[in-house]
């Protein structure tokens, strides 16, 4: 049922006449609610429909002794629709009160979705201010892969929140899908001796009363909401900035501070290979945060800040660098087109070690069709158990097909068009898509209208094709 506007009872000439001004002039608000998910096709349940956030302003409090979170979102958004209900997605935590446009709204709770209801409908177009404070102990999920997301509590006494696919809804309540990508202003407050780090540039460090810090990040480029990070413990900073002026943060476990060293200390040579090989680099600020490696099993490429669970790897760290360009700058209309992420940012370590004396590109690709370890020590991974653009299920978005046949994809392309028309592809692509999303079908329409040439070879049998390419 339709929330209505309460009855107000006018003479019977007048309320025809009301009518038909409102029909006229079309100021009556039509609200109805806005949709519980957005249907992606692997987590139909995540984000929201009806509006589009534009801003994020998180401040947020956190005792890690107690583990206890105090926060309060002022979500910025434009409405798609009429509104008359909207939901945020948001798990676990307590919501003690919200407001839109000012005034106090209802709302209730069921599951992971906090569905408001503003004391006055919303027009479409109207760009609106939801401000939601919440408490409570912040929860890790598990992932359709067994692996964790969300909040999770590291050996050093602090946290990290890390979203891919759905976590950050365990620390800031949201429209949490990537294709609503918005910019965000975090402000982490904690215990004097931890650092709080997240993305962007940090522009304040504020002491508070009893002994405590506020540490403001600014994000002014658009972020999916799985990208956002926050990253507290006692970390060691560094900072400095590339050759070509884009400031470099690194925040790093003390016990992992000497194995990250030789590495990051390359983050800035990195950053200026990128911008080389696939146009300017899409933010103001690049980064790692490397954490105890016990809270995760993974690394992620959170936006200007790559996560690592202890000291990565050369490869490691080329390869999160990569998504800031692809994934980061350029995220997926929808977690189907994840290959778009994993794929290219695989295939850019190829081009890294192709340039600074590993195997060549093609020998890895070889190496996976032959599966010689001997080249890469990942070839005989079932890397055409499905194909890159059809993962069976969700657990599979971050198959290895996605990675490794995902690169062979575009290293096909390079095959049928050359290196000069290879190049200029994903230039383009990073640059005519820049803080934007975009889905497999927006590729493989724009690699042939870029290259001039059909490769509906390519996309039949290695992009889509059930049987292996071999």
């Amino acid at each position: 049922m339709e929330n209505r506007a309460p009855v107000r009872l006018v003479a019977p000439g007048l309320a025809v006449l009301l009518v038909l001004l409102s029909g006229c002039t079309g100021s009556t608000v039509q609200g109805r609610p806005g949709a519980a998910g957005v249907r992606d096709p692997y987590f139909p349940k995540a984000g929201n429909g009806g509006y589009q956030v534009e801003h994020y302003g998180l401040e947020l409090d956190y005792d890690p002794a107690r583990g206890v979170l105090d926060g309060t979102a002022v979500i910025t958004a434009r409405a798609t629709q009429g509104l008359s209900s909207f939901n945020l997605d948001l798990s676990g935590l307590r919501v003690d009160s919200v407001r839109v446009q000012g005034e106090g709204a209802r709302y209730n709770r069921t599951g992971n979705e906090l569905t408001v209801r503003p004391a006055e409908d919303l027009e479409k177009g109207e760009v609106f201010s939801t401000e939601v404070r919440y408490s409570g102990r912040p929860k890790a999920l598990s992932d359709p892969d067994g692996s964790k997301e969300g909040w999770i509590t590291t050996s050093d006494g602090g946290a990290v929140a890390v979203g891919e696919p759905v976590g950050s809804m365990t620390w800031f309540p949201g429209n949490h899908h990537p294709s609503d990508k918005a910019t965000y202003d975090i402000t982490l407050t904690v215990p004097d001796g931890f650092e709080a780090v997240s993305n962007g540039e940090l522009r304040s460090r504020t002491q508070r009363p009893g002994g405590r810090t506020a540490f403001a990040w600014h994000n002014p480029e658009p972020m999916a909401s799985y990208l956002a990070t926050a990253a507290i413990g006692p970390y060691k900073v560094s900072t400095g900035r590339t050759p070509s002026g884009v400031g470099v943060y690194t925040a790093v476990s003390p016990r992992e501070a000497g194995a990250s060293a030789e590495v990051l200390a390359r983050v800035p040579e990195m950053v200026e290979w990128g911008a080389g090989r696939f146009g300017p680099y899409p933010f103001g600020t690049a980064g790692a945060i490397v954490v105890p490696p016990q809270a995760l099993g993974y690394a992620l490429e959170t936006q200007t800040k790559p996560v690592y669970p202890g000291a990565p790897t050369e490869e490691l760290v080329l390869h999160e660098l990569a998504h800031q360009w692809f994934g980061d700058s350029v995220s997926p209309k929808s977690w189907k087109d994840m290959w778009l992420n994993e794929g290219f940012a695989t295939y850019a370590e190829w081009l890294w070690a192709e340039e600074h004396g590993g195997p060549t590109a093609e020998e890895r690709f070889r190496a996976f069709v032959d599966g010689d370890t001997s080249v890469d020590e990942a070839a005989d991974s079932d890397w055409d158990a499905f194909p890159p653009a059809a993962p069976p299920g969700p657990d599979d978005i971050s198959g290895n097909p996605v990675y490794y046949r995902g690169a062979m994809v575009l290293h096909r392309i390079r095959q049928e068009v050359g290196d000069a028309k290879f190049s200029a592809l994903l230039r383009g692509w990073a640059a005519d898509h820049r803080h934007g999303n975009a889905s497999t079908a927006d590729f493989t329409a724009y690699a042939e209208e870029k290259t001039g040439q059909s490769l509906k070879q390519v996309w039949d049998v290695w992009l889509y094709g059930e049987e292996s390419p071999v």
